[in-house]
């Protein structure tokens, strides 16, 4: 074991760490390939989804188009026969002759002119998200990895300023290790993102993220920092298992697979450097995934 300040205690060997961060990096480059397959697979699913969705609207357009123009042929017919008796009036009283067909041909003219203006179809931007059905998912992915991204990155920081007590060198080789890997992670998200036309997720649009930078700020230990980013790994793998069973495309299912057995070994291996034997479920659980609801874009 390594005592480092504050009495805090790496409960294994720093050689056990890193041999299972070793074995970690190796599965990561090893699930890679299929990671960036899937995702590309599920940026062309999303583009076909997106492209049948619009030919719908044109389509939907041009049938309410030709509903506006019957409904305009209707009405300059009905204003042209509406002229016509008129007319026929006229002739059959010469003293309101001169009076009554005018009034009339104006009566119809703007009669027919009120219905089409009436009729006329709008479109209105709601200024909702763009980040909808299996996008919302997938931008909820990329914030996560980022937030994780940040909360290592912020911890190997306080411990190069001192903050941390002595840090072991295996566990910043562990947190420099998962740091990269979810910034893989990140990366490929936001590849779908992009290339389904909506903009990359570049920051943490999160509502939680306050009280994960707050947290983060309070710890004085390395055990601190693995208790936190364990909540986070925890939290990411458990979302993902979600993802598999909810969203639609089946691009967006292999990605999420691809990505949530390196969380989970991330989780692992924060459990044995809390000295917590992660001894396996049967059956990985969704209590701890991020709700969709947590986006703030």
């Amino acid at each position: 074991m390594s005592t480092v300040n504050g009495g805090w205690e790496l409960p294994i060997s720093e050689g056990e760490l890193s041999r299972m961060t070793r074995d970690l990096d190796q599965a990561h480059r090893e699930y890679l390939p299929s990671m960036y397959a899937a995702a590309n697979d599920l940026s062309e699913q999303l583009r076909d989804s997106d492209a049948l969705t619009q030919a719908q609207d044109q389509a939907q357009a041009q049938e309410e188009r030709q509903r506006v123009a019957s409904r305009r042929r209707f009405l300059i017919g009905a204003g042209g026969a509406a002229a016509a008796l008129a007319l026929a009036a006229c002739s059959s009283s010469k003293s309101t002759k001169a009076s009554a067909a005018p009034g009339s041909t104006t009566g119809a003219a703007s009669s027919g002119a009120s219905g089409t203006s009436g009729t006329t179809p709008s479109t209105s931007s709601s200024g909702a998200s763009v980040y909808t059905g299996d996008l919302k998912v997938v931008a909820l992915a990329t914030a996560l990895e980022n937030q994780a991204v940040g909360a290592y990155t912020a911890a190997l920081a306080a411990a190069k300023a001192g903050k941390l007590g002595t840090v072991p060198p295996a566990v910043g080789t562990f947190a420099t290790t998962a740091m990269s890997q979810h910034a893989d992670h990140a990366k490929a998200w936001n590849a779908v993102l992009t290339g389904a036309n909506v903009p990359a997720i570049t920051g943490v649009p999160l509502s939680n993220q306050a009280a994960t930078l707050s947290a983060l700020g309070a710890v004085t230990d390395v055990g601190g920092v693995a208790k936190l980013a364990l909540q986070l790994e925890d939290q990411a793998a458990q979302t993902y298992l979600f993802a598999v069973a909810n969203v639609t495309s089946p691009g967006g299912i292999a990605t999420a697979a691809s990505i949530a057995p390196v969380e989970a070994m991330h989780a692992a291996i924060l459990n044995f450097v809390l000295g917590q034997y992660p001894v396996p479920d049967d059956f990985l659980g969704t209590t701890m995934a991020a709700s969709p609801t947590l986006l703030t874009v």
